[in-house]
């Protein structure tokens, strides 16, 4: 009996090394998920008249604030069109229930006067809508939808339905005036006006010449999606975006890494590495001096012989430069500084992002429009 039980034994050890998880054949971080092709189309861009959604996807918004911004809207022209759950308040953080949420994406989506989405407010709630909508409803609607930060995951959604979207600024900020060159650069790209940014030099830089799909945002909030259907890093021939705030290094180089076992690296032609807006200082050199995230991130990005552009003001700092997700995108980066270029159509006008300026805003304004704290 024990030698048929050792036999028995012996077959399924066998078995198990011959089924093995990974072969010779297999890729080196393990990561066997199939790439797709990411082909977005452009929104129509706006004119004069065209309805604008107001809505609030993730966390509350004060009327005040949403009122504002409805107001900057129609400085530009454009008429706002606030959204029938915006104004809720669930739980004291989020804008509503998850179906309310969803019901006002689905609204603004839905309603053919409708012409652009902006979004309110991050903060966190997105992940919870992800699975209640299709990609075929917003491929069908093909409307423009703006914002950053948790919204992150709705430019993957954006994205992987095969709509373009605007990583830009909300009413948290718009709330201010709208007069600021983060705000009128966006609405430039809404109405047709293309920026060609021009981006000075940096330490961190890694030169070189890609061009691929823009996909990304606050990394934070897009890494947890990675397998579901707003997962846009699972393109190939990606250029990712990346920013993020109030995170420590350790945190931030844990995403990294994840996405580096994941296979998403593997899958980039270049990195943009946006805004690390009041992030961990943890990580020092050899001689006790703070360093960067970006010279954290560094070594592990050199290893892939690609273009990576860092500084790009984008993310939670002052200055939030619209960028247009799920669009071809070329950057060149060169020793004297960087080009970042929209592969689309639309009037190019060419953005020096070192001649921009903002008025300050104090870390706790930043986080609280952020949703870090209330």
């Amino acid at each position: 009996m024990k030698k048929f039980l050792f036999i028995a034994i012996a077959t399924i050890m066998a078995t198990m090394t011959l089924t093995s998880c990974s072969d010779d054949n297999d890729e080196s971080n393990g990561s066997s998920v199939e790439p797709v092709t990411l082909n977005c189309v452009k929104p129509d861009y706006l004119k004069a008249g065209d309805k604008v959604a107001l809505i609030s996807p993730s966390y509350s918004t004060p009327m005040e604030n949403v009122t504002k911004t409805a107001d900057v809207l129609r400085s530009w022209g454009l008429e706002p069109v606030i959204g029938p759950n915006v104004g809720k308040v669930v739980d004291s953080k989020y804008a509503g229930t998850v179906a309310e949420r969803v019901s006002d994406i689905r609204w603004a989506l839905n309603d053919p006067d409708i012409k652009a989405i902006l979004c309110n407010r991050g903060g966190y709630g997105t992940i919870q809508l992800i699975d209640q909508l299709t990609l075929d409803e917003v491929r069908a609607a093909r409307k423009w939808i703006v914002g950053f930060s948790d919204i992150s995951t709705l430019h993957g959604l954006w994205t992987r339905s095969g709509v373009m979207s605007i990583h830009g600024t909300m009413s948290s900020f718009l709330a201010k005036g709208g007069t600021d060159e983060t705000s009128t650069l966006m609405r430039d790209l809404l109405l047709g006006n293309v920026p060609r940014y021009e981006v000075p030099a940096h330490p961190q830089n890694i030169t070189g010449k890609a061009t691929g799909t823009l996909v990304g945002g606050n990394i934070c909030t897009f890494v947890p999606n990675l397998g579901t259907q707003a997962d846009a890093t699972r393109g190939k021939d990606l250029i990712l975006f990346v920013e993020e705030v109030e995170e420590s290094m350790h945190n931030i180089d844990r995403q990294m890494r994840i996405l580096q076992m994941n296979g998403v690296l593997d899958r980039c032609k270049g990195i943009v590495l946006g805004e690390f807006t009041d992030c961990g200082t943890e990580f020092k050199d050899e001689n006790g001096n703070t360093i960067s995230v970006e010279a954290m991130l560094h070594d592990l990005l050199a290893t892939y012989h690609i273009p990576v552009l860092c500084g790009f003001p984008a993310g939670h700092g002052d200055i939030n430069l619209p960028l247009v997700m799920g669009t071809p995108v070329t950057i060149d980066v060169r020793t004297d500084g960087a080009t970042l270029q929209f592969d689309i159509d639309g009037n190019q006008q060419t953005v020096n992002t070192a001649t921009i300026t903002a008025t300050p805003t104090s870390t706790a304004a930043r986080m609280r429009m952020a949703g870090k704290i209330e």
